[in-house]
C-alpha cells in the first residue's frame, strides 16, 4: 500500500487480514430464525473477492460504475459493499421502492423479497440474494433476476481490480450524502475515534440501529479501528445480555446492555 495515498475500504479489510486473518470478524445472528453465522477475516475476504470478481467479470463493474444495493443489514451485505468498493465503483444505497433513483445504475443487487418492484423497471442487470444463512440460492423464484448465490460460486477467491480504486472517486451515494472511497475510510476512522472503538473490541449492533446509522458506522468504523462485529437481526432484547457474554462483547452501538460499554456515551 502507498502510505501517501488515502486508504479506501478495501485497504481496511486488507489491514484486518494482516492483523489477524483467522479471528472472528463478523458474527451474525438472526433471532427470528435462530441462525448464527461466523466469518473470520479470511472467510469474509473470500466472499468479497468472489463477489468482486463476479461484478467485474460478468458486469464490467470498475471505476466509474454505480451499483445499487437494496439489501438489509446482513453479513452478505457486508461482502457486497466491500466488493463494490474493491472494484473502485460507487454504491448507491437505495430502497427498492425508490423509483427514478436508478437512472445510470449499472447493476442492482437486491434481497429476494424486494425484487418485485425492481422487475418492473428498465434495469440493465439485476441480481437477487436469498440471504440464506449458508449462502444457498433463491427458492421459489421464477423472475428475471440472476441468482447471486449461484453466480458467485464460479468466481475466484483472489481479486485484482482492472484499475486500482481511486480514493478521490465516488464511493457512496445515500440520500443527499456523497462520500469518496477515501472519504469512506477517512470518515470511518474519525467515527471510530469519536465513538471510542478500540482495537480488539467486539462491537454488538442490531440491524435496526445499523440501518439507521449506515454502513460507515456498522461496518467500516469497526474495521478501521481493528474491531470485530456481532450483528443481530430481529434482536430479542431478553437474549442480548447472554449473547454479549457468550460472544465476549466489549462494546455496543446504540444498545444498552448492563456491564457493557456503550459507544459514544460517557462511561
Amino acid at each position: 500500500m502507498d502510505h501517501n495515498r488515502p486508504a479506501t475500504p478495501g485497504d481496511l479489510l486488507a489491514a484486518t487480514l494482516r492483523r489477524d486473518a483467522a479471528a472472528p470478524l463478523v458474527t451474525f445472528y438472526d433471532d427470528g430464525t435462530g441462525d448464527r453465522v461466523e466469518l473470520s477475516a479470511t472467510t469474509l475476504a473470500n466472499w468479497v473477492a468472489k463477489t468482486a470478481n463476479l461484478l467485474q467479470d460478468e458486469f464490467d463493474v470498475t471505476a466509474g460504475s454505480t451499483v445499487a444495493v437494496a439489501l438489509p443489514v446482513h453479513w452478505q451485505t457486508a461482502a457486497v459493499l466491500l466488493a463494490v468498493w474493491s472494484c473502485g465503483a460507487t454504491v448507491l444505497d437505495t430502497a427498492a421502492e425508490d423509483d427514478g433513483r436508478l437512472d445510470g445504475v449499472d447493476v442492482v443487487l437486491a434481497a429476494q423479497d424486494r425484487l418485485a418492484p425492481l422487475e418492473e423497471q428498465d434495469l440493465p442487470e439485476l441480481l437477487g440474494l436469498s440471504l440464506h444463512p449458508l449462502g444457498m440460492g433463491m427458492a421459489g423464484y421464477a423472475g428475471p433476476a440472476r441468482d447471486f448465490a449461484l453466480e458467485v460460486r464460479a468466481h475466484g477467491d483472489v481479486f485484482t481490480a482492472w484499475q486500482p480504486p481511486d480514493p478521490g472517486a465516488p464511493g457512496l451515494l445515500v440520500g443527499g450524502l456523497e462520500l469518496t472511497l477515501g472519504g469512506l475510510a477517512g470518515t470511518a476512522a474519525e467515527l471510530a475515534d469519536r465513538l471510542g472503538i478500540a482495537e480488539g473490541d467486539r462491537v454488538l449492533v442490531d440491524d435496526v440501529v445499523a440501518a439507521e446509522a449506515g454502513p460507515v458506522a456498522w461496518l467500516l468504523a469497526p474495521l478501521a479501528a481493528g474491531a470485530s462485529i456481532v450483528l443481530v437481526r430481529s434482536a430479542d432484547p431478553g437474549r442480548l445480555p447472554g449473547r454479549a457474554s457468550a460472544e465476549r462483547v466489549t462494546a455496543t452501538l446504540g444498545r444498552t446492555i448492563d456491564g457493557v460499554r456503550e459507544l459514544g456515551r460517557p462511561s
